[in-house]
């Protein structure tokens, strides 16, 4: 489809190379991971606003935060911020098994049913505090995070399983590091920047309290 090439171009041009990663842009139509009345906006490398106040992740944000998880399709994951299920079905397609959990029961339930419209069959949604993490799922091999912490919430750091990958924007809510960490010996260590972001604050009981 066109637009999902004029995307990947857009990717390709902002240092993408992960061959798996383009192809799951290119295969999955990102129009029906937004609001209606921002369709004509999908396949535009922008952040789309979404109810809540809150927005999508810009796709080559997505696809380099992707990208330094290093999935290789057997992973376990944990995505800490469905939205509307983009990213969510963007690693459907990277990882063996996706967990995702979403404050927002709407959300979940738009994401769900867009899941659901794509033949996505390996993730699971859960509505709920995604600062807790999903005990009764972990370990994970990868967590991504998509929303802003000033660290990463101690049980996410405890679910990670060791030689596993994390990424996390790391500040106070509007101005990030997206920081790429690996668990070594039961120790998170920042290994790496992705890049420089905006993000949404991250609610929850082991991160910024509700406004």
């Amino acid at each position: 489809m066109r637009g999902n090439e004029d995307l990947c171009r857009t990717l390709i041009e902002a240092g993408i190379r992960d061959a798996r990663i383009l192809e799951a842009f290119r295969v999955l139509p990102r129009d029906e991971f937004v609001p209606e009345d921002q369709r004509s906006r999908a396949y535009q490398d922008v952040p789309v606003p979404i109810p809540h106040d809150q927005v999508t992740t810009q796709p080559s944000l997505t696809a380099k935060m992707l990208e330094a998880l290093a999935l290789r399709g057997t992973e376990r994951v944990l995505e800490v911020g469905t939205g509307l299920g983009f990213q969510t079905a963007l690693l459907s397609k990277l990882a063996g098994e996706v967990w995702s959990v979403e404050r927002w029961p709407d959300l979940a339930a738009s994401a769900q049913a867009s899941l659901g419209r794509c033949g996505v069959d390996n993730v699971r949604l859960a509505v709920g505090d995604g600062t807790r993490g999903l005990p009764r799922a972990a370990p994970f091999d990868a967590i991504v995070v998509s929303a802003a912490f000033v660290r990463v919430p101690c049980p996410l750091a405890d679910q990670l399983a060791c030689d596993g990958r994390l990424v996390q924007p790391v500040g106070p809510g509007g101005r990030e590091e997206v920081v790429l960490y690996v668990k070594e010996a039961s120790v998170l260590r920042r290994v790496a920047l992705v890049t420089r972001a905006h993000f949404v604050r991250l609610v929850g009981e082991h991160a910024f309290a509700q406004e």
